[in-house]
């Protein structure tokens, strides 16, 4: 039996899964990390604490796994994306708390880029949208804010990284400064033709290139854990951003594919093969992967607000005690009665791009009580995926014929019935819902040679349920009309 590790670092928490080379999972451990939120709009997280309930998980499965660390034959690695740390590459200690992607402090700096009509060359270049979503904005801001950062970073003391690097230089105690392909495609710092980092766009945000980590393939043998540091050294050789991650593990691997996973936002990929494709409807063009000498693309759409909805259903409203309690509580009422929740909690991500919208909770009436509201906020997280998915279809010759789900929400049945209907799309759930820390270890295991190819992968992929639309086309549309009128509401515009 071959074993691969995968640590998938989240934004709620820091997770290690050990799978076989079919896909199934041995030991899983996982720790939650604390989010900090000291202003409006601004989302921050320990970057040292990342990283030790990240070594402690892995520590914790290796040993619930009943395994030694001479067992595994490869470490894959996923996270999430757009988070920014800097630290001191002297000692390896952050020099400021991460900056999380869903934080919004750099919405003022964005807007002068767009001022200065720089938003095509960045979409050309970068294949993003201006927006503080991505990393480069948190990096100027620690920059230009951090005291003495900017002075450090110009001596070449300041190593800058999403997770993926973080995590990668505390596991070969700093030896390695690296970020994955995938990864750098999120900084709006990369030029998706090169893979290198754009000259021109650091020289115009003051970002010293020595800060910079070198950008890897997402199958690269980067080097193995440092001596000590779990009882043998486990090779890294498979790193991706979590959602291209996922569209790996849900073996999306041709042109075509696509997959929209559920976690504390909504993410939909669109597999585009090795061709760049641009949006015309506000969608990101992102690097899916690179392995074995070869680039794939992908659209993706982001939705900023998805679990992280029933979260603020049960921590600031008080309506349910767990998150697996908004489904039961859903199902008590066939539908809102009206009430539509638009969770612009913030701002709104793709196809709107509208970092000023505020959330809205609209068309209540006196009849209307917690079942409606739980209903109503499950029903957002399908909206949102259908707005990307037409805009996505806008872009794309040909129609999605099915849509493959991972990420916790997409074990509600409820939710996924009614994402089938709105999308008019079957809806495919597969047995292996860890579809993300799945796509991290097949490419590790892909690299250390337990795969030969991509079908031995494909393999491991069996569908568990499928929801097939049945909602008439009058209700649909009704159901859009209710929602599109809520957001234009809830637009800053």
């Amino acid at each position: 039996m071959s074993y691969l590790l995968a640590l998938d670092q989240g934004t709620t928490s820091s997770r290690a899964i050990i799978f076989d080379e079919h896909g199934k999972v041995h030991a899983t451990a996982q720790r939650e990390t604390q989010i900090k939120t000291p202003h409006s709009g601004w989302v921050e997280q320990d970057a040292q604490e990342i990283w030790t309930t990240q070594i402690a998980v892995v520590q914790q499965a290796i040993a619930s796994a009943r395994l030694l660390a001479r067992d595994i034959k490869a470490l894959g690695l996923t996270s999430q994306r757009e988070t920014t740390v800097v630290w001191d590459r002297r000692n390896g200690r952050p020099l400021a708390p991460a900056i999380v992607w869903q934080d919004r402090r750099a919405a003022d700096w964005c807007n002068q880029l767009l001022q200065n009509n720089l938003e095509n060359k960045i979409h050309k270049t970068t294949g993003l949208r201006i927006d503080p979503y991505f990393s480069a904005g948190k990096l100027v801001w620690l920059l230009e804010h951090v005291n003495g950062l900017q002075a450090l970073a110009e001596q070449g003391h300041v190593a800058f990284g999403t997770i993926d690097s973080w995590l990668i230089w505390n596991l070969t105690q700093g030896a390695e400064h690296v970020m994955e392909a995938s990864n750098a495609s999120r900084t709006m710092l990369m030029d998706l033709r090169t893979q290198q980092w754009d000259d021109e766009l650091l020289a115009l945000f003051h970002i010293p290139a020595s800060t910079l980590p070198r950008i890897i393939s997402s199958d690269a043998y980067i080097a193995n854990t440092a001596t000590g540091l779990l009882g043998a050294e486990i090779p890294i050789a498979g790193v991706l951003g979590d959602q291209q991650s996922a569209l790996f593990g849900q073996s999306c691997f041709t042109a075509g594919t696509a997959k929209n996973t559920y976690g504390t936002g909504c993410f939909m990929l669109f597999n585009t093969g090795m061709e760049i494709q641009y949006s015309n409807n506000q969608l990101l063009t992102t690097l899916a992967w690179n392995c074995q000498n070869q680039t794939s693309y992908a659209l993706e759409g982001s939705v900023f607000m998805a679990g992280a909805i029933v979260q603020w259903l049960r921590d600031n409203l008080g309506i349910i005690k767990n998150s697996a309690e908004v489904e039961q509580l859903a199902c008590q009422v066939k539908n809102t009665d009206g009430v539509v929740l638009v969770p612009a909690f913030t701002g709104l991500g793709a196809p709107h791009w509208d970092s000023e919208a505020r959330a809205l909770l609209c068309g209540m009436s006196r009849g209307t009580n917690k079942t409606h509201i739980a209903r109503a906020a499950l029903e957002a997280i399908a909206f949102q995926v259908s707005d990307v998915l037409t805009a996505m279809q806008s872009d794309i010759a040909s129609p999605l014929k099915e849509l493959r789900v991972d990420g916790g929400a997409s074990q509600n049945d409820m939710l996924m019935q009614f994402q089938a209907d709105i999308l008019n799309v079957p809806v495919l759930r597969p047995e292996l819902l860890e579809s993300t820390a799945w796509g991290a270890a097949a490419m590790a295991g892909l690299k250390v040679g337990i795969f030969s190819n991509l079908d031995e992968i494909s393999a491991s992929w069996q569908l568990n349920k499928a929801f097939e639309p049945n909602m008439s086309e009058d209700q649909r549309q009704q159901h859009l009309q209710l929602w599109n009128n809520a957001l234009h509401r809830a637009r800053s515009s």
